[in-house]
């Protein structure tokens, strides 16, 4: 999976638009942009409006979502002249990119603000187990036919995240190790000296892990056999919960973990249609509320992007004051 994403002819090494090939919450609507604007704001007034704050997007595709947070932000000069806007990605630079973005491989060492990880930790590489007759052994697949023979058993460190995290109990049962994710995740963290991190991604959690792993591909568009050639996105599910456990070891002091259709509807976002009265008494503002209205739906749909887990992070501060109240499920 390592060199089919990341290698030197790999999918995302080589510069493939995501777009191209999948659709994200960034690319349905601005209003996902929004979204991160106002947490932004959130975590601004959490640090006290600081002189600089850094806004890291891990996984910048071609930095559309910096792009829109930004225009956002240019109503707002005391925020705007204030945003670092980083994109961390492995492609090279886009041509025409606005200057104010820096662009690197890796990110900030120190961060005060927040880091976006929208649909990264599911390209970050991992090994597929499976249970058989002698124990747990690593599935290998053959890069040319997609042909798969078991492999040897895990490592040690491997087995104790399947024990903590993803138990297999049943011959045939598959998983997914997560433990590359969560240590990717806790870098991530461990880098924030104050601000919060968020990371956005299709998951699940150990009271409902698939039996037969999540592992696939995607290619022009649609769903196709996870064959780790480098022609094709391979992603898997993100066992978030994992995540968060290792971000806290890295210093997180407050977590929320939450569906996206949760998390975006106490930023005001839903896909309830505009009135119509509106109609009759503004037929283009009717239109254009219409057209946001089914964005938000797309964006909030419980069975797609809605579904998709948030998992927010804090260090040196608390949790944004929209995801602190009613029964959402954050812990410190």
């Amino acid at each position: 999976m390592q060199a089919a994403l990341y290698g030197p002819d790999g999918f995302y090494a080589r510069g493939e638009p995501p777009a191209r090939h999948f659709r994200t919450s960034v690319h349905v609507s601005p209003r996902y942009a929004a979204a991160v604007l106002d947490l932004l704001r959130h975590i601004d007034a959490g640090l006290g409006h600081p002189a600089r704050i850094d806004l890291v997007d891990v996984g910048a595709g071609r930095a559309e979502l910096l792009g829109q947070v930004l225009a956002g932000a240019a109503a707002e000069p005391g925020l705007a002249r204030r945003i670092a806007a980083h994109a961390v990605e492995v492609t090279p630079r886009p041509e025409g990119l606005d200057p104010r973005i820096r662009w690197s491989a890796a990110p900030p060492e120190a961060i005060t603000g927040l880091v976006v990880a929208s649909e990264w930790l599911d390209n970050v590489p991992l090994d597929v187990v499976e249970l058989t007759a002698a124990g747990p052994v690593l599935v290998q697949v053959d890069t040319v036919t997609g042909a798969e023979r078991p492999g040897p058993p895990p490592d040690r460190a491997d087995l104790a995240w399947l024990r903590a995290w993803w138990p297999l109990r049943t011959l045939g049962d598959r998983a997914e190790v997560g433990r590359t994710r969560c240590e990717a995740w806790a870098g991530m963290v461990g880098r924030i000296a104050r601000g919060a991190a968020l990371a956005v991604d299709y998951g699940h959690l150990k009271a409902a892990r698939p039996g037969c792993g999540t592992l696939t591909g995607y290619l022009d568009g649609r769903a196709v056999p996870a064959l780790p050639d480098g022609s094709r996105d391979v992603t898997a599910h993100v066992a978030l919960d994992a995540c968060a456990a290792a971000g806290h070891r890295a210093g997180a002091a407050q977590t929320l973990l939450a569906t996206q259709r949760e998390a975006l509807r106490r930023l005001g976002v839903d896909g309830r249609r505009p009135s119509l009265a509106l109609a009759a008494s503004d037929p283009e503002a009717y239109v254009r509320e219409l057209c946001q209205a089914s964005e938000n739906a797309e964006l909030t749909a419980p069975d797609g992007l809605g579904g998709f887990g948030w998992l927010i992070q804090t260090v040196g501060i608390d949790l944004p004051a929209p995801w602190c109240a009613g029964s959402m499920r954050g812990h410190g």
